[in-house]
């Protein structure tokens, strides 16, 4: 460059130099290597290397800068304002030339790596950097004199004018090419999947003449009580859509073991379940492209997350090897499909799928995605991971170590196998209030802000009704039951009159809790039984008793801080979960809840493939530990049985609330308190 050469200096990553005058912003760009984006390749037909230039002094940088520093507005510039809009003060990186010294503005929306951020308080940045791009390319026209393939000639013009090599299609894409081409007279848009080393490529897609777009991705937890799927604008970032169903395989099992035992015991039964699963995911995609109101053959990216037993009936692997020690899995690696081959075909026919690696045999690539989400790998502090769900992921570690293990919960805190329980619907209840003294609840429910005790909480429920309790409304219900002295430590329900309330009802040779009874009125009889705080006793049990083993195997009693993840573990109250004794002692305001981690790490590998080769090294160091083969486990289940613990004293809960000292032992009781004498078996 000559000395006189203008210097550019690009905002706001800072870099510099000197370039020919009369260079383009946007070469001056990519010899800079400043983050500009481009579909169009400089034709001036694409929004996306729209900058915007700053005039006069820059003291900071010794600059003067001239009003004439770029050159005029073109016509090129004045027919994409016409036609499309363009906000005042930018300019089209491809058209503006630089003529002088002069500062440039990048925009967010122009960066192809721009950052994205995550609404939570702890949430950290994802930096775009999705697998698949858009590249438009004009393609040289076939010449007898120098023969060759239309594939061959899309090939190099993608080399000449994109720099991208290495580029493959598949037998689908080749069938529709040379009518594309034709159509588009030589030129085409092509859909990229970029996931190849040393810049190679395969082509996902192609459309005629210039197209920009958007594409989309999808972020899916693909968990065993419910299916989630988040579609994204795979240029923004954005979330355009989030939709979720039931996974149709709770017929074969409400747990993964029953599951496995039914392929066992079936033949042809893995293939059925992989069938069920596979139909449901194809419904969901459609149901969030028509929510979107896009076509679903614009969804080009997937990301699904999984526990081991749904990771391989996904694939349609039989997961007998699952069931038994030492819980093989057929492969830990990461995967990177083609959807067809799973007939996922309700996307476009070439989507690329990617489903992150399994820790080990009960640990999944779910809860890879949440070490992603949460990062405890990166964490100062030492930080306790609980992805709440059927089967339950649990993470324990800081930048030393991580050590993770899964835990049986079963789908009680999803509210199955509960006599009032339900999936987060409207008119679930979700939050619990009871009264110490009177034993009376109040509640929430889905869809409506009044507390049940509220004037016009009738009149605002009016369309829904009362319909069941929901997994956070069943853990605050018993929690509140403990509080109020209803429930005693053991978990049993006491008599109307050791209670001294009459929503306490005989119900066999225990105890009921009455929340709500509309039964006059058509409406549904709520109760809470035994039997319900049996099931939310053992779910508790098994996931305090993962984490407490992890502790163990840490050499530690007390963890910094507590994240709760899962379907709804942004709607369980922390108070009310060690109440109950789910999750060790801490500190309430270090206790946080993260929502669906899962997903997120999904949504973070979808848009971002660094993020991927990331969550595959972190993986490689995660240390497994195995629940079903420590001793401990057992004893660490049989203390968390009881509500809060039996053993362990939780000291930091107990500064900010009181357990009554009750004891229910109804074989002591007689009938004169409500229950009958069990009689002794001879």
């Amino acid at each position: 460059m000559a000395d006189g050469d203008p210097l550019v200096i690009f905002t706001p990553s800072g870099k510099r130099g000197h370039v020919a005058q009369g260079t383009s912003v946007l070469d001056a760009a990519r010899k800079l290597g400043v983050d500009l984006d481009s579909v169009c390749g400089g034709r001036g037909i694409c929004s996306r290397c729209q900058i915007t230039p700053s005039f006069g002094e820059f003291p900071k940088h010794g600059l003067n800068v001239a009003p004439d520093a770029l050159s005029e507005w073109n016509a090129v510039e004045e027919r994409y304002r016409q036609k499309r809009g363009l906000a005042e003060g930018r300019r089209l990186g491809c058209q503006a030339r630089i003529q002088g010294d002069v500062v440039i503005d990048v925009p967010p929306e122009s960066q192809v790596h721009k950052q994205v951020v995550r609404k939570r308080a702890e949430a950290r940045t994802v930096t775009m950097n999705p697998p698949t791009r858009l590249f438009y390319v004009e393609v040289a026209q076939p010449d007898m004199h120098d023969p060759s393939g239309d594939l061959e000639r899309l090939k190099q013009a993608l080399r000449e004018q994109w720099q991208v090599k290495d580029v493959t299609a598949d037998f689908a894409t080749l069938a529709d090419l040379q009518a594309i081409l034709r159509k588009g007279d030589w030129k085409v848009t092509v859909a990229l999947h970029m996931a190849g080393e040393n810049h190679s490529a395969e082509i996902i897609r192609l459309w005629p003449g210039f197209f920009e777009g958007p594409l989309y991705g999808l972020a899916v937890d693909l968990g065993s009580t419910t299916i989630a799927a988040h579609l994204c604008d795979l240029h923004s970032g954005e979330v355009v859509a989030s939709s979720g169903v039931m996974n149709p395989q709770i017929r074969f099992g409400e747990d993964l073991m029953s599951r496995v035992s039914y392929c066992t015991m079936n033949k042809g039964g893995a293939a059925e379940l992989t069938a069920t699963v596979r139909t449901a995911l194809n419904a969901l995609f459609q149901d969030i492209a028509a929510e979107a109101g896009i076509s679903p053959e614009l969804i080009v990216e997937m990301v699904i997350v999984c526990n081991p037993v749904m990771h391989h009936l996904l694939l349609g692997i039989d997961p007998f090897e699952l069931g038994q020690a030492p819980f093989a899995l057929a492969t830990a690696d990461a995967l990177n499909l083609c959807a067809g081959q799973l007939g996922l075909d309700s996307i476009a026919p070439a989507a690329r799928l990617y489903v992150p690696p399994c820790i080990a045999g009960h640990v999944g690539a779910d809860a890879a995605a949440v070490a992603l989400s949460e990062a405890p790998h990166k964490s100062d502090d030492l930080v306790l991971v609980v992805d709440v769900g059927t089967n339950a992921e649990i993470l324990l570690g800081n930048r030393e170590r991580v050590l993770a293990c899964s835990s049986p919960t079963g789908p009680a805190f999803e509210g199955a196998q509960i006599s009032s329980g339900q999936r987060a619907a409207p008119g679930a209840i979700e939050r619990v209030q009871i009264d110490p003294a009177t034993k009376e609840p109040r509640f929430k429910v889905i869809g409506c802000e009044l507390w049940s005790d509220e004037p016009g909480f009738a009149e605002a429920i009016a369309q829904t009704g009362v319909t069941g309790i929901c997994g956070s409304g069943i853990i605050e219900m018993v929690a509140e039951m403990r509080l109020a002295g209803i429930v005693d430590a053991s978990g049993l329900i006491g008599s109307a009159e050791q209670t001294g309330s009459a929503r306490c009802i005989l119900n066999g040779r225990t105890h009921e809790y009455l929340v709500w009874d509309e039964t006059d009125r058509g409406g549904p009889r709520i109760t809470v039984t035994n039997r319900d705080i049996r099931e939310i006793q053992m779910a508790k049990a098994a996931l305090y008793s993962g984490a407490r083993l992890l502790m163990d195997k840490f050499g530690t009693d007390t963890v910094d801080r507590i994240v709760l993840a899962g379907a709804f573990g942004a709607h369980i109250s922390p108070r009310h979960a060690m109440v109950l004794g789910m999750i060790p002692d801490c500190a309430l305001e270090r206790v946080s809840s993260a929502g669906n981690a899962a997903g997120t790490g999904a949504r973070i590998a979808l848009l971002n493939i660094d993020a991927r080769r990331e969550i595959e090294q972190v993986v490689r160091q995660i240390d497994k530990i195995e629940t079903a083969i420590e001793p401990r486990f057992q004893e660490h289940f049989v203390n968390a049985s009881a509500i809060p613990n039996a053993v362990e004293p939780f000291p930091i809960l107990r500064q900010i609330v009181e357990f009554p000292e009750v004891a229910f032992n109804q074989r002591n009781d007689g009938d004169d308190r409500g229950g009958k004498r069990r009689r002794r078996r001879r």
